[in-house]
Formats: C-alpha cells, sequence, structure tokens
C-alpha cells in the first residue's frame, strides 16, 4: 500500500519531470476543514474568524448584498426593449435560475463551511488551478464591482439636494485639466467609511448593513403599496393595452429574464461568510434561501406595479420609477425613491467589499498568497490587513477611474465561479476525492498507519484462504453443491469483478461529467454565434445535445458514491434533482458567459494572464500542498489519532 506525495523535479533536473510536476501541481486538491486540519496548522497561528453570524444576519448580507440600485434602473430599460408587461415574469424566471446556482452553493457551504466560498469549494473538489483563477476572477469582480458601486452614490446623493451639481465642493466630481480624468472625492469616502467600519467586525457591520437595507427594503414597500394604490384607481393602464401581455414575444421574455439574471447576484455573499456562522450546516442554507426568495419577491412585485402604472413603451429609461409616479401627479416620491437608491449602493457596496478580504485569506492560508492577507485581528477577529488592503484598491479606483465600461467584468467572476459551484456538487455526488493530503509532518504517523494496514491484510488473506463457504442443503442434510472455499477461483473471481465494476463506476462518472462540460460549451457557442451558418449551427448543436443528454442519462442510471454520505461536514443541506439540476444551472451559466461580449472577455483574459503568471512564480511554489502526502481518506483519522497517541508518550 503506497501514499502519493508531491514530487519534486529539482533533484533530477530533468525537464519532463518538471513539465509533469507542474501539471500536477494545478490538479492537486485539498481537504475538507476538520478538526484534524485545523489543528495541524502552525502552532502560534491566529486565523480563526469570529463565530457571530446566526440566520437574520445571513438574510440582511444576502438582501443587501443582491438588491442594488439597478432594480431602480431595469425595470424601464428591460420593459421597454424586451419585456413588455411580462417583466414580472421575466424576474421570476431568472429567480428561478438564480435559484439553480442557490442550491448548489447551500450543499457545499454546509459541508464545507470555510471563508473562501467558491474557490474553497473548487480547491477541493477539482483541482488547485482551476480554485486559482476562480479566486482570482472573484477578486476582480469585487474590486471592480465596489468601485462601480461606490462611482453611482455620489449622483444619486445630488439629487437629494437637488440637481446633479448641489453636492458639497469637496465631495463634487471635478475633472483634471490636461488629464481629461473624472475623479469622485464621495466615491473614495465611502469607500473608506465602509472599510473602517467591515474592520470593527463582522457583527457589528452586519448590523449597519441591515439598519440600510431596511431603509431600502420600505422604499421598496413604499413603491409597491402607494404603486398599487394609484393603479388600482388609475385601472391599470399599463395592462389595457391592444398588443398584449408579450409584446414581444415569448424570445423577448426570456431576453428580458437573462439581462434581470445579474440583479439576482450578490447572494453568494453570504457563503463567503461560512466561517463566521454559529450553525453552519442549518444556517448558511436558510441563510441563501430566504435571501434570495424575498429578492425575487421584491423585484417581482416592483415591477408588476410599475408597467401596470405606465405603458411599458412610454417609461423613461433612466427614472422609471420616478417617472411613474410623477406621471399620476406624485412627484415628492421621487425623493422617497432616491434614498432607496442611496441606500440600496451604501449596502451593496459593503456587500463588495466584505467577501473579498475573506478570500484573499483563504487562498493566502493555502500558500497562494503572502500569509499577509491570512492575519486575522485578535480582538475583532476580522481580516483587518486584507480589508484595509482591498478598501485602498477599490477607494483608488473609485475615486480616479470611470469603472463603468469595466462593469461587464464583474459579471464574469460571478458566472464563472456558479458555474464552478455546480460542477463540484457533480464531482461531490459521483468522484468524490478518495485521496486527502496530509501535512508531511505526518510521514511517522503515516508510515505507521500504512504498516499496520499491510499487516492486517496480508493476515485476513491467511484467514480466507482456510475459510469454507457451508455447503448447501437438502432437507435430509445431503449436501448439494459441496463445500466451497472463499479461495476458490470463482469466488475470487467474482469478488475481483465486482471490485473493477466499482473503480469502473467512477471512472466512467467522471469521464461523463466531463462530456457533459463539452456538451454544454458546444451548444451554447452554437446557439450564440451570430454568424455561423444554419447547417453548422444544427451540426454543433446536434453534437452538443448529444452529449448533453446522454451524459445525463449516464449519471441518471448510475450509482452515485457512497462516500459522498461521510464528505465534509455532514447533516447539512442536500441539492435536489442531481444530476439534472447542477447540469440545467452549468448551462445557464455557461451560456451568459459567452454572450458577455468579446470586448469584456478581452479586458478579463488580461486579468487572467496576470494571474495566472502570479501563480505560476509564486503560487505553485508556495502552496502548502507542495509537500503533503496524499493517502486513501479513510485512513485519514487513524493517522490523527497514531499521531496524537505517539505525541502523548
Amino acid at each position: 500500500m503506497g501514499f502519493v506525495g508531491e514530487g519534486s523535479c529539482s533533484s533530477g533536473g530533468d525537464k519532463g519531470g518538471c513539465f509533469i510536476g507542474g501539471m500536477k501541481s494545478l490538479v492537486r486538491r485539498k481537504q475538507v476543514d476538520s478538526a484534524n486540519s485545523k489543528s495541524s496548522s502552525a502552532p502560534g497561528s491566529s486565523h480563526q474568524l469570529a463565530k457571530a453570524l446566526t440566520i437574520p444576519h445571513l438574510i440582511t448580507i444576502g438582501v443587501g448584498s443582491t438588491i442594488g440600485a439597478g432594480v431602480y434602473i431595469l425595470v424601464g430599460t428591460v420593459a421597454r426593449e424586451h419585456s413588455g408587461p411580462a417583466l414580472t415574469i421575466s424576474f421570476l424566471i431568472a429567480g428561478i435560475a438564480a435559484a439553480l446556482s442557490a442550491f448548489c452553493y447551500a450543499e457545499l457551504a454546509s459541508r464545507c463551511p470555510s471563508a473562501g466560498s467558491a474557490y474553497h469549494y473548487s480547491y477541493i473538489c477539482v483541482g488547485e488551478g482551476v480554485a486559482w483563477l476562480i479566486g482570482w476572477s472573484l477578486v476582480l469582480e469585487y474590486t471592480i464591482g465596489g468601485s462601480a458601486v461606490a462611482r453611482g452614490i455620489s449622483p444619486n446623493l445630488a439629487m437629494l439636494f437637488g440637481s446633479p451639481d448641489s453636492l458639497p465642493s469637496f465631495l463634487a466630481r471635478h475633472t483634471i485639466p490636461g488629464l481629461n480624468v473624472t475623479v469622485d472625492p464621495c466615491a473614495a469616502i465611502l469607500v473608506f467609511l465602509v472599510t473602517g467600519l467591515l474592520c470593527v467586525g463582522i457583527k457589528e457591520s452586519t448590523m449597519v448593513q441591515g439598519f440600510v437595507t431596511s431603509v431600502n427594503v420600505c422604499v421598496m414597500a413604499f413603491v409597491i403599496v402607494a404603486g398599487g394604490y394609484l393603479g388600482y384607481k388609475a385601472g391599470w393602464p399599463g395592462y389595457e393595452l391592444p398588443v398584449g401581455y408579450f409584446p414581444y414575444g415569448v424570445d423577448g421574455m426570456l431576453a428580458g429574464a437573462s439581462t434581470v439574471f445579474f440583479a439576482y447576484i450578490g447572494f453568494d455573499s453570504v457563503a463567503s461568510t461560512a466561517e463566521e456562522v454559529k450553525n453552519p450546516q442549518r444556517d448558511l442554507p436558510m441563510g441563501i434561501g430566504f435571501a434570495l426568495s424575498i429578492c425575487c419577491s421584491l423585484y417581482m412585485l416592483v415591477s408588476a406595479v410599475i408597467v401596470g402604472l405606465v405603458p411599458y413603451y412610454a417609461m423613461d429609461p433612466d427614472t422609471p420609477i420616478s417617472s411613474a409616479f410623477a406621471s399620476h401627479g406624485i412627484n415628492w416620491a421621487a425623493y422617497i425613491i432616491t434614498i432607496g437608491a442611496c441606500t440600496s449602493l451604501c449596502s451593496t457596496l459593503m456587500g463588495s467589499i466584505m467577501p473579498q478580504p475573506r478570500i484573499l485569506m483563504a487562498m493566502a492560508r493555502d500558500g497562494l498568497l503572502p500569509s499577509f492577507f491570512s492575519d486575522v485581528n485578535k480582538r475583532t477577529q476580522v481580516p483587518v490587513k486584507g480589508t484595509i488592503a482591498t478598501g485602498l484598491l477599490s477607494g483608488t479606483l473609485a475615486f480616479f477611474m470611470n469603472v463603468e465600461q469595466l462593469s461587464g467584468m464583474v459579471s464574469v467572476g460571478t458566472l464563472l465561479a456558479f458555474t464552478m459551484v455546480a460542477i463540484s456538487v457533480l464531482i461531490l455526488r459521483y468522484v468524490p476525492p478518495d485521496k486527502v493530503p496530509v501535512p508531511s509532518s505526518y510521514q511517522e504517523a503515516i508510515d505507521s498507519v500504512s504498516l499496520r494496514r499491510s499487516s492486517c491484510s496480508s493476515s485476513s488473506d491467511m484467514d480466507v484462504d482456510k475459510t469454507k463457504i457451508p455447503a448447501v442443503t437438502s432437507g435430509d442434510s445431503t449436501p448439494l453443491l459441496g463445500e466451497i472455499s472463499v479461495g476458490h477461483p470463482l469466488v475470487e473471481k467474482a469478488a475481483a469483478k465486482l471490485s473493477y465494476l466499482v473503480s469502473q463506476r467512477r471512472k466512467v462518472a467522471g469521464w461523463t461529467i466531463m462530456f457533459i462540460c463539452i456538451g454544454v460549451c458546444i451548444v451554447t457557442a452554437a446557439a450564440s454565434i451570430v454568424n455561423l451558418s444554419n447547417p453548422a449551427r444544427y451540426a454543433l448543436s446536434g453534437i452538443g445535445g448529444l452529449l448533453l443528454i446522454s451524459g445525463l442519462i449516464v449519471l441518471t442510471c448510475i450509482d452515485q458514491d457512497d462516500a459522498r454520505h461521510s464528505f465534509g461536514h455532514t447533516g447539512g443541506f442536500t441539492c435536489p434533482f442531481v444530476p439534472l439540476l447542477p447540469i440545467a444551472c452549468i448551462l445557464i451559466n455557461v451560456y451568459l458567459l459567452i454572450n458577455l461580449g468579446g470586448e469584456t472577455w478581452a479586458r478579463v483574459s488580461i486579468w487572467l494572464v496576470i494571474g495566472t503568471c502570479i501563480y505560476a512564480l509564486y503560487g505553485r511554489t508556495h502552496s502548502s500542498l507542495k509537500t503533503a502526502v496524499y493517502v486513501p481518506s479513510t485512513h485519514v483519522d487513524e493517522i490523527y489519532e497514531t499521531s496524537a497517541i505517539s505525541l502523548a508518550c
């Protein structure tokens, strides 16, 4: 019985060995955080976050991070250009699509409750290379997202003072002569204030976010109640149209759903706080589910009211809600709606900055980034250094750059994370890691367990050779088949065949998951490439569809791996309708990724190339798994127990 360690190419000097070692580093996977793995960390390290969050806190984080000011604008743009009065159904379809990802997040968050969110899950289920790219993409998402949100607050604050130019001079935007750069002091100040608040403590910052989110929800409730009353009095003119409920057809409604889907981005912030939740197995799934349900309900109700107050073609694309109330003589409602927009942006800003230090901390814990980011303040129990670094970067970008044209890059990180989380659920169910890393400092215990297991195996083999299967007899005790040794060739052949089938099941499942991903890419590409000829489109769609449907049938027919029951922390939420639900989630997210546009992907590619260079030069060589020894997952507890006994002696 051999245990696998990470090889080094430095001794042999063989370039081929170095290449193979480099490729192996991309697929090495880490262990789910447990009491054993935490106890094996370096002595004196203070990397534990405060266990302070409960279900109300998680709902606050989820709703506050999701409902941004976009809803105050999206309803007008999407109704005018895509959905018409069917905007409510577009929000419902988008909410269902987001719920697919939420189900996957809920299972993984409860099984692997540690900081890092999708990066953490990818590292456990897929490998280090993919995990690095996911973590690096999320860093981009939260940096650009926080800066873009901060830049959007100052215009809304100016509207409260009466006009776009009414902010005090030290807060107003200014253009630097000769550089054509518009600086935004208000955005930078807000980012620094939020950063300071997040450094105080997770519970304190969540309470402030809860207050701000409550104001926003109250504004949306005002829109629903007051708008509903106005619509009832006016007879809902937006629905009394000759073109009907679907002026742009079902295609327009679906196009609207793909647009408003991004209004649901933010609930994944809940998963990033998993390590700070008191009861993650129970609270994380409920927090994610309740937050998404509240957001979907508010979106649908607001859109149903607004498209009923004003015909979709008459909506103001910039201020649809304010103009809808103004058309019924309620001009003062614009101030309330502006307050809602400001509070939603402030809450979203907190939701954008809070997860990034925790992702950086998780990557630094794994050795992929400098240990500077993994330090946790002993008093506040938050990653203060990482939070300050995040705030400085986001604040600087918000001050100097107009990041609106980069905002599309935010969606790439989110959709990549959603896709990898769904793939991780399939891997967890069908091919969960059967070998896990153990620090090389446990080598003596590993050797002891290996020797003990080998001895037991040899002893049991000797006993088996002497064992007889009782004869099958008739009523008069006459042997019908005679005694058969367990070591009989037929029995050994059957046992070998059973073992072979079990190992083959994992291989079949692994290859099937890979072919499903390929099929998804082919189908979505065929549906998205505009210049593709019809014969080529149909051919690609047929090939991709065949791979996709065949993979779904295969995974449905074969059994899921029994090891899934003991993988990670048990007793939490279980994603339903596997494999159908994760596959549908992958299909939706990959389709949205492909349709983000060439310019967005060009910018993201530059960021990913930079990240790849950093990983190759630093992360790969400093990874905590570089010297780890991989052992069968069934041996881990015995190895730690053996080590503890030897230390006690």
